[in-house]
């Protein structure tokens, strides 16, 4: 399926779409399904979208909220994506404890953690060979890395595993895999700002290395979308996709 690719004016008008997207998946899927599913991106373009949502009146009950990757920190840490999206909008919604599924930092190990969320995942998804996320959202990172999938890492031969750990030099994170990333349903790029604008552009040139700019490994079953606001995609070509 090709891409779906939306230039905004700015970053307001870009998070105003990006709502409208995540409020019709949300109808969509529990009227189709009786659920919906959604795993979170961290940083800074997404905030503003959580705090909008806090304002919806929702079937909490029927929206189960994951993480795309982590860092590896205590959930009460400010670098913590989990922190950042509870302060945004979970504290202020009711949604059922239960529904909220934290990816665990607390091990020693990293690698266990991973492990840990995966068997999670198992467990709540059942029979699935591989699940599929109703939405997922992702941003990039001026290298152009998405979730924790960095350049040139290890995790990105991953192909046997839901969730792994990621590093940032030697920080780790957890991240969920391009298998699992790649079997979403609809999965929406928020990219926003002029720092993003070199990574951007490679990642939609038609001969780069996705080991380069990792987000080019992003192929779902389902819709890709990318939301980019003017400053990000000012120089962009349009005519071309990932």
């Amino acid at each position: 399926m090709e891409s779906l690719i939306e230039r905004l004016p700015n970053v307001e008008a870009l998070v105003e779409r990006a709502q409208t997207i995540t409020l019709e998946l949300i109808q969509t899927a529990i009227t189709q399904r009786g659920q919906f599913t959604i795993a979170l991106a961290g940083g800074s373009t997404p905030k503003p979208l959580y705090e909008h949502l806090a304002t919806q009146s929702l079937p909490w009950d029927k929206i189960h909220v994951f993480w795309g990757d982590e860092r590896y920190v205590p959930p009460t840490h400010p670098d913590s994506n989990e922190r950042m999206a509870r302060q945004a909008w979970l504290d202020h919604v009711p949604i059922p404890p239960e529904n909220i599924h934290r990816m665990p930092t607390e091990s020693p190990n990293p690698a266990d953690s991973a492990q840990a969320y995966e068997q999670h995942l198992r467990t709540f998804f059942g029979d699935a060979e591989i699940p599929s996320f109703d939405l997922i959202l992702l941003g990039i990172g001026d290298d152009g890395h998405t979730a924790s999938l960095f350049p040139h890492t290890a995790v990105l031969n991953v192909c046997d595993r839901w969730v792994d750990v990621g590093y940032r030099g030697i920080d780790p994170r957890i991240t969920l895999t391009i298998p699992l990333l790649n079997q979403a349903r609809h999965i929406l790029f928020m990219v926003a700002g002029a720092s993003k604008e070199t990574a951007l552009a490679a990642i939609f040139a038609d001969n780069t290395n996705p080991f380069d700019y990792p987000a080019r490994f992003i192929r779902p079953v389902g819709q890709l979308q990318w939301l980019i606001d003017q400053a990000a995609g000012q120089n962009l070509n349009l005519s071309v996709g990932p």
